[in-house]
């Protein structure tokens, strides 16, 4: 069955960076599209960013755009989100998702000084 898994969250700081990774089983990564999405405390959940099977298109939320940075490893069953100069409003529980249906545990990213 399909399964991902997401790691590399944490407490950081104001300007900090993080990089999230979301290992992928079960179906057949380098033939999908993938993507990240983030839930913050009483808000609804938000799309961040979404990369093609082959990495060639990629697409982010305005509210990330120049900070995060998404990519993925297809040797490796892997999509990454890169996010640097984070911002308080960039706390969240970050999930990967594949296909629109299949979701992650997700990692907590809390950003405060």
């Amino acid at each position: 069955q399909v399964h991902l898994v997401e790691s590399g969250g944490g407490l950081v700081q104001p300007g900090g960076s993080l990089r999230l990774s979301c290992a992928a089983s079960g179906f057949s990564f380098s033939s999908n599209a993938m993507r990240w999405y983030r839930q913050a405390p009483g808000k609804e959940r938000e799309l961040v960013a979404t990369i093609t099977r082959d990495g060639s298109g990629i697409n982010y939320a305005d509210s990330v755009k120049g900070r995060f940075a998404i990519s993925r490893d297809n040797a490796k069953n892997t999509v990454y989100l890169q996010m640097n100069s984070l911002k308080p409003e960039d706390t969240a529980v970050y999930y990967c998702n594949v296909r629109g249906v299949f979701w992650g545990q997700g990692t907590q990213v809390t950003v405060s000084s």
